[in-house]
């Protein structure tokens, strides 16, 4: 007789994410779909890696990194947590903190594991809907009014968001905080060094339902190292680190993220030559007749008729970008912004499109 696992787990499906995956003898794509920065990671990252000692266990703690990022925030280390990417805390969060019922409110369209690591534990997911053409604003009032009425056990909101790259403002983040004390507040920040001049979320840590999550891996282009962080309060950061398995953060990614850490030149002049590829790439696509939504990180939504068909149609021209009809928006598309020649080339694949 065969051994079920949880029932939970039939109602979860597989989560698309943009990342290039090569199909079996199709032939390599430029890639437009992952929101990572174009100009790669530190060149000091390779002399680092190549002194790490594979042959020992690395430290299940990650230490050393965790130390250094508490001193580079000016918080104790005690608030800190490291994970294997952002997306390995998002998942022991909900091991930590929920119970089957509990509900989960998530700001959406938004990224699909906060549902998918909810659901797996039996909460009850609550979707608040931000529509297209309410440019994706909030309803801030009627949320607070919601909140306070439900104190639901997590709330979910991606600040900037993907796949929207909309950026909220402090005012409204801390008046969720104020409606919902009873709730973990999650605020994930996994893009929030692409955004210029923004503003830091770090004092609103005094609101002790409050946990910033932060990614190593998008910024410093690390993604294939998986890093990511937890900022709370000590009694949330000991409760994930409870249900974070030993050694879960390799040795060549803790080695790696504090190479990155350590070239901070590097990152601000490939940020900036990045925010300026981007500026160049929408003014292009614009001067096409393309509608491009307003975005303040390095991606954008691109309105199409047809999302699945718009990805199909560059595909098939050697170019891959996230279409969003998984995130309930069937009529655009994301890109993220490359390096200036590849994003010229993808400017003269539309234009070739729409010729033909």
């Amino acid at each position: 007789m065969p051994i079920y696992p949880r029932p939970e787990l039939e109602y979860i499906s597989q989560i698309p994410h943009g990342g290039y995956q090569k199909r079996f003898g199709e032939p390599e794509l430029l890639d437009f779909s992952a929101n990572v920065n174009p100009f790669g990671p530190t060149p000091r990252l390779w002399e680092a890696l190549q002194k790490v000692p594979l042959g020992q266990h690395p430290d299940p703690r990650a230490t050393t990194l965790r130390h250094f990022l508490a001193n580079l925030l000016g918080l104790p280390a005690q608030q800190i947590l490291i994970g294997n990417g952002s997306i390995e805390l998002i998942y022991q969060i909900a091991v930590a903190y929920l119970r089957p019922k509990d509900q989960v409110l998530i700001v959406e369209p938004t990224f699909g594991e906060y549902a998918a690591a909810s659901m797996m534990m039996g909460a009850e997911i609550i979707r608040w809907q931000t529509k297209l053409e309410n440019s994706f604003a909030l309803k801030i009032e009627e949320l607070g009014t919601f909140l306070r009425k439900n104190q639901p056990r997590l709330l979910f909101l991606c600040n900037p968001n993907n796949p929207t790259g909309l950026f909220r403002q402090c005012e409204e983040i801390e008046y969720i905080l104020q409606q919902a004390p009873e709730t973990l507040f999650i605020l994930d920040e996994a893009f929030i060094r692409f955004v210029d001049h923004a503003w830091s979320a770090l004092p609103l840590l005094k609101y002790e339902n409050l946990l910033i999550l932060r990614s190593l891996t998008k910024d410093y282009a690390l993604t294939g190292l998986r890093v990511g962080y937890a900022v709370a309060a000590p009694t949330t950061i000991a409760a994930l680190a409870k249900v974070q398995p030993p050694w879960s953060v390799n040795a060549l990614a803790q080695t790696g993220a504090l190479a990155a850490l350590c070239d901070e030149a590097h990152l601000q002049t490939s940020l900036a030559a990045l925010a300026q590829a981007k500026k160049e790439f929408v003014n292009d696509l614009i001067a096409l007749g393309q509608k491009v939504l307003a975005s303040e990180v390095n991606f954008f939504l691109l309105k199409v008729d047809s999302a699945r068909e718009w990805a199909q149609k560059l595909r098939e021209k050697g170019i891959l970008v996230r279409d969003t009809t998984s995130f309930g928006l069937p009529n655009t598309i994301r890109v993220a912004t490359r390096q200036a020649a590849e994003n010229k080339h993808f400017v003269e694949t539309i234009k070739n499109i729409l010729k033909g």
